[in-house]
This record gives structure tokens, sequence and C-alpha cells, in this order.
């Protein structure tokens, strides 16, 4: 489904952004209200909307300065002067400024309806394009690699750094945290995308399989070696070999990876004829490599050959900040997967997924998404739907009695606002998150918080 337009209607007098609000949301759109152009500025740093609609004479700050600010923070949205007759000539040097037209007071609902479908017209064509361009990132881009926190921004702009080189490169973290999606990311940004990306885990292979598996054999040079065979080097050749749990190579096989990496020559196991190859090695390993040096088991000759660029995965522990979002990317992945109609996700399932710890990361979170997905009966993921595991180690539960006891018998707002403030401490005050972490509209909770006082606390 798309989503809605979202307007901001800024006029001081109250009852009539009330009115224009009240008849916009009538025929599909969102809409917040700013009683003044001070509130209107404040609002246009925190939040996005499509369309902004201002009065052009207010008391405190007018509607000229809301277009600039508007034009500033929001380059992509629509601007609309409300203006009286006598300010006319103002409305047209706002048009000038950047404003897309202009309405005269007193307004009539059907041309303001008009109006505002025109631009959201043009909106709407502007979030097609912007689809388009999204898809081709994520077929191509650094967008399968979801997150915003710091850390993983920090590693978003170093995956855009090395990518078009042909540099090899060391990921780390703990198992689950993406080492391979990163992988495949930075062959997809670099100039080898159109040739092949073989990956290899080298865990649990014996040294004769693993150097089969990588140099390939001639027949005959082991037992059951039938026919010639290619291995994973003369697969990826032109392309990026990508090799998985690198830490468990056995020393003999490390010997021969390390002069493959330098001479870009391999030579097949009962062969002595070395064959060319053009690869970019990418490694990947959950093991201290400096540790496994120390006691013997890695070469540092070849520790220093496969980490020119070395990549530090987050576990998903310390990036908490990206669980929401990465829960709305398994939600759609696998509600499209699997043909499952999934509307969304509860406050209080969202919320135990929040405060999980997460020991198996990123994979963790996944399987878990796919699994509630999959076992989902109502459309909407829910307590009920987490797996037994969770629902222990979370002490989540689907029956009312999971509220605190102290607050049985408490005034009905109260307890609502207890929730928001909490919902406001767990987002750190993000709004929008925290609207959809307990299934309200963005404009009612804005009215909650000012209503519970809750307004500073939800800018700590």
């Amino acid at each position: 489904m798309e989503p809605s337009i979202r307007v901001l209607v800024v006029d001081d007098d109250a009852a009539h952004a009330e009115a224009v609000a009240e008849s916009l949301e009538r025929v599909g759109y969102e809409c917040e209200i700013a009683t003044g152009g001070r509130e209107a500025l404040r609002l246009i740093e925190e939040r996005n909307y499509d369309i902004v609609l201002t009065d052009l004479l207010m008391d405190d700050v007018g509607g000229l300065d809301v277009l600039a600010k508007a034009k500033r923070e929001l380059p992509d949205a629509e601007v609309v002067i409300l203006t009286g007759h006598n300010s006319i000539k103002t409305a047209v040097t706002a048009m000038q400024a950047g404003a897309a037209t202009y309405l005269t007071k007193p307004l009539d609902i059907n041309e303001l309806r008009i109006v505002v479908d025109k631009r959201s017209q043009s909106q709407r064509l502007a979030r097609t394009n912007q689809l388009l361009q999204r898809q081709l990132q994520e077929r191509f881009g650094f967008e399968g690699v979801v997150g915003n926190s710091p850390e993983m921004l920090k590693v978003i702009e170093k995956l855009k750094q090395v990518a078009p080189t042909n540099a090899t490169v060391l990921i780390t973290g703990e198992s689950g945290t993406g080492k391979e999606l990163v992988a495949k990311a930075l062959h997809v940004n670099s100039p080898r995308r159109n040739k092949p990306f073989v990956p290899l885990n080298c865990a649990a292979l014996s040294e004769t399989i693993l150097e089969s598996e990588l140099f390939g054999h001639v027949r005959g040079a082991f037992t059951g070696a039938e026919r010639e065979r290619k291995g994973y080097f003369e697969q990826a050749n032109g392309g990026t070999l990508f090799l998985d749990e690198i830490g468990d190579v056995p020393l003999g096989t490390q010997v021969k990876l390390l002069r493959a990496i330098e001479t870009g020559e391999i030579v097949r196991v009962g062969s002595n004829d070395p064959i060319k190859v053009n690869v970019r090695i990418l490694s990947a390993t959950n093991r201290d490599l400096a540790e496994a040096i120390a006691e013997g088991k890695f070469r540092q000759d070849l520790y220093h050959r496969i980490k020119v660029v070395s990549l530090k995965l987050p576990p998903l522990r310390q990036r908490r900040e990206d669980i929401p979002l990465l829960i709305d990317h398994f939600l759609k992945e696998f509600s499209e997967s699997h043909g499952k109609k999934i509307s969304g996700i509860t406050p209080a399932a969202r919320k135990a997924l929040m405060t999980y710890s997460w020991p198996g990361n990123v994979r963790e979170l996944k399987n878990t998404i796919e699994s509630m997905v999959v076992m989902d009966l109502d459309g909407v993921l829910d307590l009920d739907d987490l797996t037994e595991e969770l629902q222990v180690a979370t002490g989540s539960s689907s029956e009312p009695s999971t509220r605190p006891d102290d607050l049985v018998g408490k005034p009905l707002d109260e307890v609502e606002r207890h929730y928001i403030a909490e919902a406001l401490k767990l987002t750190h005050g993000n709004r929008e998150e925290t609207a959809r972490l307990l299934g309200i509209g963005e404009r009612t909770l804005y009215r909650k918080i000012k209503d519970y006082g809750l307004h500073e606390r939800s800018q700590a």
C-alpha cells in the first residue's frame, strides 16, 4: 500500500487550521497542525512532510520564514501559501522564493483539495522515481546492509571507499553479523560486478577436500577423483572469491593459498601445470587471527595479504537502534517470499524483539521474523507468534496479566502516560519510531506528549 501524503498545516488561527486539516483528512491526507510559525519551524526540523500549507501573516513568525525553512530542511516538499486579498503581492514574492502556488482566504474547500491533489501528484511521481532508484540500489548497492546506527554508517562509508578497488578485505565479527552480505555488497559495487561471486565456507573441510575445492583437481589425483574438476579460483576468474571462516584453513593449505594470491596462479591437485587466474579475495572470520598467529595456527604473512583493508561488523546488541529497521525489512521480505499478507506487528511484539539480547545477531533476528511470518494466522505479528525460546527469554505473553502490577487499578490516563514515556525512552525520543511502536498516529502521539507534559522528556 502506498504511504499517505503528509501535510503540515500552519496557521495561528487554531480553528481555521483544524478545519483545513479535517477537510484534507477526509480525503485521505495525513495532517499535522502548527498553530504558529515558530512551532512550524520546530516541526519542520524534526519531521518530514510532503506538503506545507502555511498562512502568510502570523503574529510570531511569518509564512515567508516558514517557506525558507521548508526549502532548506525539506527540499522535496511542496509549499502552498495561504493569504488574504490584501497580501497577494507578498504571495507572489513567496512563489518567486520557491512556493508552489498560493490560495486566498477565505478558502474554498474544493479549490483547496484540487490544489493539494495536484501537489500530491508531483510528490507521488517523485516517490515513484525514488522507488525505482532505490530498487536499483537494493540490487546493486549497499541498501541490503540495513542500518542507520553510527556503527553501521561507518561500515557502509568504508564499503563505499573500498568497493571500487581490487584490495583484499578481511571481514570480522561474531557469527550471524552479516559478513557474507557485506562481501556481496563489495562485489556488486566493484568493477567485477558482472563476473562471478563465489563463496566458499572453509570450516570443517579436510585439507585434501579444501584444496580440491579451492584449486580443483585432475583425474586420478586421489581416490574418487574420476574426472578433472575446476576449483573455486577458476570458477571465480574475473570476479570475487569469498573465503568464509578463513581462520579454519589448515596450515598446509595456507601456504598454497598465499602463493595463489601473490602470483595469481593456481595448480590443480595432482598436476604440475600452473593456471593463471584473476580473482579478488574477500575473507571473513569470527576468530581472533592475531591470537591464532601467536598460537602458530595461522600464518602471519597470509594474514597481512588478506587484510589490506579490515572491516569489523558490530554485534546487534551494540546497534539496537537498527532493530526496528531490520524487523520491517525482514517482515516485507518474508511476507512476499511466503505469500503471506502481514499488515504489521503489534507494539508488544516489537518491544519484545527490541529488548532481546540477540546472541545470534542479525541471522537470529532474520530467522525469528521468518518463523513468525510463517506461523502467523491473523495477519498481524503478535506475542503469540514469537518462538517459545523468545517468549521465555523476554518473559512475553499475549495475556493482559503481563502489565506491571503497580499499574493495575490506576486511572487509564496514568497507565497511558506511563507507556508513552517508556516508549519514548526505548526509542531515545524518536517520535516517529515511538508512534510506530505504540501503534498510533504521529499526530495523536504529539498531542498526547503535550497533554501529559512529556515534551521535555521526549527531547532528552
